[in-house]
């Protein structure tokens, strides 16, 4: 039995706990600071989680972010993230003075970032804020893949990636949180895993809105029918983009062939968040016009990843190498019409 503490209640932290608590160890969910509501609300509820719909178990110790210190007073085996992107810096900032390479530290967490001027995955920007306070920290793992919040929690089979440099610890995780219906995968790849991870966000998007470039003179019903040519392309021209892309930044492009790119990218272009706003932005809707009228209190992840990093990535590749991820990056970051030169 090992001591597994998750940081983040949103919908993936909490649906992570549910194979970890069956795999017989002893499992914390704690909120964070903007959290503090759910959590009263999941432990009033005998911790039946409202986003997921579902109740977790009541094995499972679920607290405020007060709670902390707490329980980091024995230091836990893994430290899962489960905070959003931008809740990085705040992570690292409570949890810095509290662990040791003993620890496995375990990114849920899909993004990218700009550190000193540089494109940098979660992992890198970890280490880099912990570097900064004297920390040299390097235990650090992600798990990326198809996996659907929801459908995890409700024990639906999934199978997901485990990546570290160290091929080892990869492999002990493997063994705290594999069941029957959550199998994992282990890869040495973790910049690829984590490029693979967040990029994808981009892609949904462009496959979402297949229905709205299928054609440019068929009427409506006729596009809803046979859009998935057009998808299948999209799919096939993604990929092949994202294989790039990882390359270009250290990452092996075979990767992106497996769970953490194409699996991913599958998962998201058939009902995200990312291929919903897609679906807007390729009936012709402007970007800042859909979010306002259809996807308000919604998180696009792929939008906030081209807003964040969009410009840099303009800087450091090649348009006729990214014909997609130029017309996303422009459509969101300038408000332009999603155009693609077939």
């Amino acid at each position: 039995m090992k001591n597994i503490l998750i940081i983040g209640a949103g919908a993936m932290g909490s649906a992570f706990s549910v194979p970890c608590v069956e795999n017989n160890n002893n499992v914390s969910l704690i909120g964070t600071h903007l959290e503090d509501s759910l959590i009263e609300t999941i432990k009033s509820k005998n911790n039946f989680h409202p986003k997921l719909n579902v109740s977790l178990s009541s094995k499972l110790k679920v607290e405020k972010i007060e709670k902390l210190d707490d329980l980091m007073k024995k230091i836990p085996d893994v430290l899962v993230v489960g905070v959003s992107s931008i809740g990085i810096d705040w992570f690292v900032d409570k949890i810095a003075d509290k662990i040791d390479n003993k620890t496995s530290l375990v990114i849920l967490t899909k993004g990218l970032s700009i550190v000193n001027k540089k494109l940098s995955t979660i992992s890198d920007k970890i280490k880099n804020m912990l570097s900064e306070k004297g920390i040299e920290y390097t235990n650090i793992s992600a798990i990326k893949g198809p996996c659907l919040a929801a459908g995890l929690a409700n024990k639906i089979r999934t199978s997901t990636l485990i990546a570290s440099p160290n091929i080892d610890e990869a492999k002990k995780l493997q063994k705290i949180i594999s069941t029957d219906y959550y199998s994992t995968e282990i890869s040495e790849d973790l910049n690829g895993v984590e490029l693979s991870g967040a990029i994808k966000n981009i892609y949904s998007m462009i496959i979402g809105a297949s229905e709205g470039l299928s054609s440019s003179s068929a009427k409506s019903e006729v596009k809803s029918k046979y859009f998935h040519n057009t998808s299948a392309s999209l799919i096939h021209k993604s990929i092949s983009e994202m294989a790039k892309f990882v390359k270009h930044y250290g990452g092996k492009s075979d990767t992106v062939y497996g769970l953490a790119g194409l699996g991913d990218l599958y998962v998201s272009a058939i009902g995200g968040r990312n291929s919903q706003m897609g679906k807007y932005l390729g009936e012709g809707f402007l970007y800042k016009e859909a979010k306002k009228k259809f996807m308000d209190e919604v998180t696009v992840e792929g939008a906030e990843l081209a807003t964040e990093v969009g410009k840099k990535l303009k800087e450091d590749l090649n348009e006729k190498d990214f014909p997609l991820m130029f017309s996303v990056i422009e459509c969101i970051c300038e408000n332009k019409k999603l155009e693609i030169s077939w």
